[in-house]
């Protein structure tokens, strides 16, 4: 399942049916679950675990040092979950000690072609990056946001669950959950109810979610007027607890 022509390190350590196309180089320190497929041209370096059922397509760099002036060499890591799919030159870079070491990538996310995921970032599950998408250090990504193509995250944002970026969105502040943003800067447009109804949600919480949404964005409100407005909906549904938490949390403050 190794190609002649790939270089793998005797300090690796991949599972038994991992395929390695020709030409890749894995480093030390770095481990692969099984049925794993590394196609031709990858560079992996470790620290770095990846899990099983994941596709790595020709030229994607995984695990190399964060692009950092402060980073000086130090043991970080990268953890990857299993089924994701990583198409042609996606790099993402392993963390640093300004952080918690680790760069994180859940599991079912696709990342197109040229997309960069930066040190100490974190991305959830179910993602989806357009090609040529680029996250700073630092960032949090929750599960199935999508990110359209040449969209950019500033470093140290969140992208709420289930949030819509258009392509090209410039993303220098927080976006809450469920919200779709477009332009430079990026500014909110609406609730991603589409994403929401593919998703199983029905149309009573997308309805309150659409409601916290015009609270927030629509009302002339104060922040905290808003949010407080919401706490006793928040109480009783799942889907707004998330959204008003959230804003609550953001220290960069969101998207308005």
């Amino acid at each position: 399942m190794i190609d002649s022509h790939a270089i793998v390190s005797p300090r690796a350590e991949l599972a038994a049916d991992v395929a390695v196309g020709p030409f890749s180089v894995i480093g030390p320190e770095v481990r692969i679950g099984p049925g794993t497929v590394v196609g031709p041209h990858v560079v992996i370096n470790g620290p770095t675990t990846i899990g099983a059922g994941n596709r790595i397509h020709q030229f994607a760099s995984l695990g190399d040092a964060p692009q950092d002036k402060k980073y000086g060499g130090e043991p970080t890591r990268l953890e990857i979950g299993d089924r994701n799919v990583f198409r042609e030159s996606c790099t993402v870079n392993r963390g640093t000690t300004h952080d918690k070491g680790v760069t994180r990538v859940g599991d079912d996310n696709l990342f197109m072609a040229y997309s960069h995921v930066a040190h100490d970032c974190v991305v959830g599950s179910n993602t989806v990056f357009a090609n040529c998408v680029s996250l700073g250090g630092h960032v949090e990504i929750g599960d199935w946001v999508i990110l359209g193509g040449l969209s950019a995250v500033h470093q140290y944002c969140m992208i709420g669950a289930h949030a819509f970026l258009a392509g090209g969105a410039i993303v220098t502040r927080d976006v809450p959950p469920y919200v779709m943003v477009a332009g430079n800067p990026g500014v909110p447009h609406a609730v991603n109810s589409e994403g929401l109804k593919r998703r199983g949600f029905t149309e009573d919480q997308i309805r309150a979610i659409r409601e916290a949404y015009r609270l927030v964005y629509r009302c002339d409100l104060k922040l905290s007027e808003a949010l407080e407005r919401l706490e006793l909906p928040a109480a009783e549904r799942p889907e707004l607890r998330l959204f008003v938490d959230f804003i609550r949390s953001s220290t960069r403050s969101i998207v308005r």
